[in-house]
């Protein structure tokens, strides 16, 4: 039973493939390599192979330090947090600021149906000429 994957790719020594591409801490293709030589590289410069690619072949791994994976990791998790939820519906309302007060109490009254409603509501106030 293949475990579930961390927040990308494996880390470490556990690498399933024969044949990877490597690309270094600095990004820089090293090319394509067998695990064996991958691992002893890792070993010598003493850092981690983490999976970027699987659904290529040979797959993509990245030689990389703790921190790089740390602060991947942090990256992922704030965009994934930045990204609307699925079944969350955003209502977006652009409008002047030049607005009449009759059509800003018309567009306040909806924006306050669509909050009740647990809509997401994003404004967009743009300055009038």
């Amino acid at each position: 039973q293949p475990k579930s994957k961390a927040a990308f790719g494996s880390v470490g020594r556990r690498i399933p493939y024969r044949i990877l591409h490597v690309i270094n801490q600095d990004g820089e293709s090293l090319g394509n390599m067998h695990r064996a030589d991958a691992l002893r590289l890792m070993d010598e410069r003493g850092l981690k192979l983490v999976l970027l690619r699987e659904n290529v072949e040979p797959p993509v791994y990245r030689l990389m330090t703790g921190q790089q994976i740390h602060e991947e990791q942090l990256k992922r998790a704030e965009k994934k947090k930045s990204s609307p939820k699925p079944g969350v519906v955003q209502k977006e309302l652009s409008f002047s600021s030049a607005i009449a007060k009759n059509d800003l109490e018309t567009k306040t009254k909806q924006i306050g149906q669509w909050i009740e409603k647990r809509h997401h509501v994003k404004l967009t106030i743009r300055q009038a000429k």
